[in-house]
């Protein structure tokens, strides 16, 4: 039997009608192809069965010298949010023990940071990206799965479009804040949320309130804000202005600015915590525990959730690690001073 000869990278180029180092480029995710001519690389790979050495492509791609970060929120905000900077810190200490620098750049917009992407995967500045917080049909899915760009994205699998993944099971956290406060006899219990295009908002709304139907609660109210201090407090205010019989007796905050902000609204309106409401943050963090009283927060090592996010990117950049989706533990319930049975 006569052995068929082997496709080489010379017949991709012919079938494309290109040059070998353009398949080269396509293969390599490299700059200075039309999406066009990429596409029909690939088409052409596809119908002769090729594909690259990637033992030999493995060898040539496995430094990893600049990770990039883009963050849609305002540069202020970012700099008061404890959330970021502890997962910022876990990060690059996983990037320092590698020699490698963190690209963080703030963008306004999803659409922004497209074009963000896009430019650094282009103009080689980047060996990879982390992505967070996703939304419903996330543009960047399709932008990065087209760049053949290695990122890991933050969020859970339903939002990541079958990227890497690495993320916290949100909505198993807020089902037991919620159980807690009831099985102190808390019937009226409101949740002061974030953005509400934010996926991981979207899955803990679903939560909060499929767990009052559940628990029968008699008043469930959600709030959504932009995660600042001003915004949790408003939406404290107009929470807390009900009369006594009508009002939430507990609220859970997204994050652990807002609820210290809820806790000097309960202040300002002479209400005691936590004799005449219950306050309970989200990312437990120092702030939570300098404020008087303490606040009960949903604890997880959001360190350790930056570093394990930056070792999945390395193993994808150098594709030592596998992909799919990773789970690390789900934020657990510390109760402090700011929660008890309501009076």
């Amino acid at each position: 039997m006569t052995t068929p000869p082997r496709v080489t990278i010379k017949d991709v180029a012919a079938r494309a009608g290109v040059s070998k180092g353009a398949v080269s480029l396509a293969f390599n995710h490299k700059p200075g192809l039309a999406d066009a001519t990429r596409d029909r690389i690939f088409e052409a790979a596809r119908e002769l069965g090729w594909a690259p050495n990637l033992a030999a492509r493995s060898l040539s791609n496995r430094r990893v010298d600049v990770v990039g970060l883009a963050i849609c929120r305002p540069a202020k905000l970012l700099g008061l949010e404890p959330f970021y900077m502890e997962f910022i810190s876990g990060v690059e200490s996983v990037l320092t023990e590698h020699s490698c620098s963190l690209l963080l750049r703030l963008v306004r917009s999803v659409e922004e940071e497209v074009g963000l992407q896009d430019s650094w995967w282009r103009g080689k500045q980047v060996s990879g990206s982390i992505l967070v917080d996703f939304r419903a049909d996330d543009p960047r899915v399709p932008a990065v799965q087209r760049l053949g760009m290695p990122v890991v994205a933050v969020g859970h699998p339903s939002l990541t479009g079958g990227l890497t993944s690495v993320w916290t099971d949100d909505a198993t956290a807020v089902t037991e804040a919620v159980r807690y406060l009831a099985a102190l006899g808390h019937r009226r219990v409101a949740r002061v949320g974030g953005a509400a295009a934010l996926g991981h908002t979207v899955i803990r709304t679903a939560a909060f309130d499929a767990a009052a139907r559940a628990l029968e609660l008699t008043g469930a109210w959600q709030v959504a804000t932009d995660f600042s201090g001003e915004a949790g407090a408003r939406a404290t205010r107009s929470l807390l202005t009900a009369a006594a019989s009508d009002r939430p007796t507990a609220i859970v905050y997204d994050n652990d600015i807002m609820a210290v902000a809820g806790l000097s609204v309960a202040a300002e309106m002479g209400l005691s915590v936590p004799g005449d409401v219950s306050l309970l943050a989200w990312d437990d963090s120092q702030l939570c525990r300098l404020t008087h009283p303490t606040l009960s927060a949903m604890s997880h090592d959001v360190h350790g959730f930056g570093a394990e996010v930056a070792r999945t990117l390395f193993g994808v950049v150098t594709g030592e690690g596998s992909g799919g989706s990773h789970p690390v533990p789900t934020p657990v319930l510390t109760p402090r001073g700011s929660t008890a049975p309501p009076r």
